[in-house]
């Protein structure tokens, strides 16, 4: 077993993850803002926690995807508390 096989596991992203990835992808291609597509019940349900959407959101075929500034944007808003 080559060092590089022992710690490829922290790299590897679940399956799911990489369907919420297309989800949103495909979603934001036809023409909804990001923001919307990020409170889709899709996504919620699938994403354990703020830290798992802020980790989609860095991914870089999201970042292609939609732009590093939307991408930013986006993530700030999953990290901006909810107002009451």
């Amino acid at each position: 077993m080559a060092f590089k096989d022992l710690f490829s596991f922290l790299f590897q992203r679940s399956a799911g993850e990489e369907r919420v990835a297309q989800y949103v992808i495909r979603e934001h291609d036809r023409g909804r803002p990001l923001a919307e597509v990020m409170e889709d019940r899709y996504v919620l349900n699938r994403l354990e926690s703020p830290e798992q959407a802020r980790a989609l959101l860095d991914r870089p075929e999201i970042i292609q995807a939609v732009g590093s500034d939307m991408a930013e944007s986006a993530k700030a808003a999953v990290t901006a508390p909810a107002e009451s």
